[in-house]
């Protein structure tokens, strides 16, 4: 049996869950989120918990049993609390703003500025310029309800210049990301 998957969930007084064959849909103070449970679980809903059951022991029903649980423990803590990432924008001349229609725009080295449009539930805010170790550093805040949506929107905008691994003090970076640098051409 999965551990994981054998542990209810606690649904909070503000939550409302409904589940239907074989989608469940999680509402919150933050939003409402929608997935489709797979097939081979089942999800039971009262006395304010949440119990995932495998219907056999198949290697594939096994292996989704853990993940099910942990999907939906996301939703609920997603539509309560939310989730952010934060990032930093580092390197001389490299700059962040908020264009009027939401819109990130960074200005990271390259001929033009790059303008990321985030999807619909992705709020982006780009704080105060700080001054760390003789660097300024542009914080980056993308916060939404979604755990998987909020990653992957602070990953496509950490693509648009990742951290240089000879020059690690340029690019955009997560908070609290260590880059590791090479070591360059050995002069002789």
């Amino acid at each position: 049996m999965s551990r994981i998957g054998q542990t209810p969930i606690e649904i909070p007084a503000n939550v409302k869950i409904t589940f239907d064959e074989p989608g469940i849909s999680v509402e919150g103070p933050k939003g409402k989120l929608d997935w489709t449970v797979p097939a081979g679980n089942t999800v039971k809903v009262g006395d304010g918990k949440i119990e995932i059951e495998r219907l056999s022991n198949q290697k594939t029903h096994k292996s989704l049993h853990g993940l099910t649980r942990s999907l939906i423990a996301n939703m609920v803590e997603g539509v309560t609390k939310g989730f952010e990432k934060k990032l930093r924008v580092v390197g001389t001349g490299y700059r962040a703003e908020i264009s009027n229609q939401k819109s990130l725009v960074l200005n990271v080295g390259y001929s033009h500025p790059v303008t990321y449009d985030p999807p619909e539930g992705i709020t982006i805010r780009v704080d105060s310029t700080e001054n760390v170790d003789g660097q300024l550093h542009t914080p980056v805040t993308v916060s939404g309800v979604d755990k998987q949506l909020v990653g992957q929107v602070a990953a496509s905008i950490r693509q648009i210049k990742k951290p240089g691994v000879y020059q690690p003090c340029k690019g955009i970076r997560y908070e609290g990301e260590r880059v590791r640098m090479k070591e360059g051409k050995a002069k002789t």
